[in-house]
């Protein structure tokens, strides 16, 4: 596999797995109308933007950076395109490059030509967006939400196609479950992913806010916020223990159950046990060693019936 598919990342030379080709140093549009298969330099006009991309905002300075280098050395890695049926193309994965050469003023970029569904074009660009080093977490965990939910996949089979294990992906899955603005807050590097797993372990909201405020406020290291959720979580078990039940018999009402069975067995002849169940309700067990046994306190039953 040559250096440039590589840098694509796993996940989506997977999803590529065509075989390399060579580079043809123009695209005639009029000669050239089964281009796929090829890499070729495309006019940008050309190209339009991929509408199952997931990603939405792009630094300008990033953008910008990236433009002056593009016009120093060019695009040096080709964008992934497909072929529509008008002669013109779509942008499956590299809309960041497209953007900066637009910025640099070019005209063409380097483009591997390609034929691919709907399908496959909507799990490459969610694929190549997460591949990407600056995500933060939520859009990482957005980007594997998007996948599980567009593209039918389990969290096993996800997992396999981004060469990650699963529990990593079910940890970051959890990160969607936490309420808007602790999210806006990882979004905006507030707190940092340690925080909000630890966050998770609080099971109400108002409480997971308010220690939200308290990070960004106080500067609570992950350390900090762990301890606070431990002696949150020891507090509440605490109340539990204190808790009166009351389905449980009282001191009273065990005393009586007592002397209720030493009464009973006395009475048949035979070790009687009162158990007691929520509700007031219970039942009343009547030990017997034989045959003969249980006909004599059958007969002791139906006499005081």
């Amino acid at each position: 596999m040559s250096a440039k598919k590589r840098a694509l990342g796993k996940g989506l030379g997977a999803l590529l797995n065509d075989p390399a080709t060579e580079a043809s140093p123009s695209y005639d549009i009029e000669k050239d109308l089964h281009a796929v298969g090829t890499v070729a330099e495309v006019p940008l006009k050309l190209i339009d933007s991929n509408p199952f991309q997931p990603r939405t905002d792009f630094d300008e300075e990033s953008l910008h950076e990236l433009a002056s280098s593009i016009k120093e050395q060019g695009v040096i890695q080709p964008i992934t395109i497909r072929k529509m049926d008008d002669g013109k193309f779509q942008l499956i994965s590299g809309e960041r490059r497209v953007k900066a050469s637009q910025l640099a003023g070019i005209d063409t970029v380097p483009a591997y030509i390609r034929a691919a569904n709907d399908q496959e074009m909507r799990e490459m660009a969610i694929v190549e967006n997460i591949q990407r080093e600056n995500l933060n977490p939520i859009e990482i965990a957005m980007g594997y939400q998007q996948l599980i939910d567009d593209c039918k996949l389990t969290q096993e089979l996800l997992s396999e196609r981004l060469g990650k294990s699963r529990s990593s992906i079910t940890n970051q899955l959890r990160l969607l479950k936490l309420p808007a603005d602790i999210q806006i807050g990882l979004r905006q590097e507030l707190i940092s992913s340690g925080h909000a797993r630890a966050l998770l372990a609080i099971e109400n909201v108002q409480t997971q806010l308010e220690i939200y405020q308290d990070i960004i406020a106080q500067e609570l290291s992950v350390r900090d916020v762990e301890e606070i959720v431990k002696n949150l979580r020891e507090m509440a078990e605490e109340k539990e223990e204190e808790k009166p039940d009351n389905d449980k018999p009282s001191k009273k009402d065990n005393t009586r159950f007592k002397e209720l069975q030493k009464s009973l067995s006395s009475f048949y002849g035979s070790k009687v046990q009162i158990k007691t169940r929520k509700g007031g309700k219970g039942s009343i067990v009547i030990n017997f060693s034989s045959d003969e046994d249980l006909e004599r306190i059958l007969n002791l039953v139906q006499q005081n019936d």
